[in-house]
């Protein structure tokens, strides 16, 4: 049996569900979060917010899927998957975004450079789709 951490691609670190953080989490692995989270999240290859996931922070990541709750911004440099068990009031900015029927969501989509849903007031800025409803 192989070492799971042989190299940085095959490791992935998992938040449990009794998890609770607040602060600034970082690391250049695959996160999956089924605890609580507040604060910011950075430099992430992948991270899942699973079904029984709750996060209230700005992400920064390569990747995101977010299965549970998300409550802020989230920046990925190559895509966004919003689940359909999702429920997520924020800004999203990536060149791809995915938002399956019965997902939840409020916020903003931004899929050009990434710049708009970092600045404050994103939502109001041209270029930006805002809903309030469920998708």
């Amino acid at each position: 049996m192989s070492n799971p951490y042989d190299t940085q691609k095959e490791r992935k670190s998992v938040l449990g569900p009794t998890i609770h953080f607040k602060g600034e989490l970082s690391a250049d692995e695959d996160l999956v979060i089924n605890g609580t989270i507040e604060g910011t999240i950075t430099r992430m290859q992948r991270l899942t917010i699973g079904r029984e996931g709750t996060v209230h922070a700005s992400v920064d990541a390569q990747l995101v899927v977010i299965e549970g709750t998300m409550q802020g911004d989230v920046r990925a440099q190559k895509s966004v998957s919003v689940s359909q068990s999702a429920n997520m009031v924020g800004n999203i900015s990536a060149p791809t975004v995915t938002i399956q029927e019965g997902a939840k969501f409020q916020g903003g989509i931004d899929m050009g450079d990434g710049s708009v849903a970092k600045e404050s007031g994103a939502a109001n800025t041209p270029g930006m789709r805002r809903s309030s409803s469920a998708v």
